[in-house]
């Protein structure tokens, strides 16, 4: 009998020490799991194609989220969330839970993006800076951008089709695909190229491709905002007379080197339907993505009587405009003086 209340004390003092283990480890898992994450700012968790929940235990553990990895990857195996994963940026903010993570996580309820490109040269600058801000593979874009079929599915050609890309900051998804993409910024230009602007083309005899083409090399040409309307007016005073464009930007372009300081004559005999100084008319497509300010600028162009401009002597980057080739001779030696004394070649 002493031996049973024996056995007996000792199987109620075991049951006692496993419940209040089993007791302390609910609570404890309980405090991590509903445990609210303090931050001082929103914090992203990124999933990309490929879905590893080995990733975002990283991102996790790196971002100081991960109170302890054992109870999150078997909160997370009960939520079936490695079956369930999706891409996209998440937004973990202050007072979330590990338990609010995984649902977010696992709803697919994304973060967008502030998509913002500006000051883009060519299309590979342009694939370079989305795919540095998107689940986006910038070859792929790249290809998609350099495809003639693509472009004219879109009304360009391939010569034309980064006009289509507006400079700005647009909303979008991080996992959003190329073609939706495109489709987005098909969306954006035609909301730019409202009634306004197409009249304003209209009147000055041009398609909104041509005026960005001819904005892409006023903004070249300009390195201040306020000159593009004067440049503009120019370049249009050219057109009108049928007289080649004569752009250094062009040439720039065409020789494939925009760090040139001084354009020599044999960059002036470079074959390329983009050197404005040996064909007539605007180059076959944009020598950049001209920004909004540019196109604006070549909208609402000044009314003059320029037909040649030159760079100031004092290379302050803005120009002396002349109206007779005499007037422009003697800027262009003041010009190439100053060049001489500086010794830029």
């Amino acid at each position: 009998m002493q031996k049973k209340k024996k056995k007996k004390s000792i199987l109620i003092w075991i049951t006692g020490i496993l419940l209040l283990v089993i007791v302390s480890t609910g609570i404890y898992a309980g405090s991590i799991l509903f445990r609210p994450f303090s931050l001082p700012e929103t914090v992203y968790i990124y999933i990309d194609g490929q879905k590893k929940q080995e990733d975002v235990v990283t991102q996790l553990r790196e971002k100081e989220l991960l109170p302890s990895e054992k109870i999150f990857r078997l909160l997370a195996e009960r939520m079936d969330y490695p079956n369930k994963m999706k891409t996209g940026r998440y937004a973990i903010s202050d007072g979330m839970t590990m338990v609010d993570v995984i649902r977010l996580l696992r709803s697919g309820k994304q973060a967008p993006v502030d998509l913002t490109f500006n000051n883009m040269r060519t299309v590979e600058n342009l694939a370079g800076r989305i795919s540095q801000q998107l689940m986006m593979d910038s070859l792929t874009l790249l290809n998609a951008l350099e495809n003639s079929a693509n472009a004219q599915k879109y009304g360009f050609n391939d010569k034309t089709f980064v006009s289509m890309f507006i400079p700005n900051t647009y909303e979008v998804y991080w996992d959003t695909s190329v073609e939706n993409l495109l489709n987005r910024m098909k969306k954006e230009y035609n909301a730019f190229w409202n009634e306004s602007r197409r009249d304003k083309a209209k009147n000055l005899g041009m398609t909104p491709v041509e005026v960005s083409i001819l904005a892409s090399i006023v903004e070249e040409e300009a390195t201040y905002a306020d000159e593009y309307p004067a440049v503009a007016g120019l370049y249009l005073n050219r057109l009108t007379k049928g007289m080649r464009l004569e752009a250094d930007p062009t040439v720039k372009f065409a020789v494939g080197d925009f760090s040139l300081r001084r354009i020599l004559y044999k960059h002036l005999e470079v074959e390329s339907p983009y050197n404005t100084y040996k064909n007539t008319g605007l180059p076959p497509g944009p020598i950049r993505i001209p920004s909004i300010r540019a196109i604006d600028g070549t909208l609402s162009p000044q009314k003059h009587d320029y037909l040649f401009m030159c760079a100031k002597e004092d290379l302050s980057g803005r120009h002396n405009f002349a109206t007779t080739l005499a007037q422009h001779a003697r800027n262009a030696r003041a010009y190439q003086q100053a060049l001489n004394e500086k010794r830029i070649f």
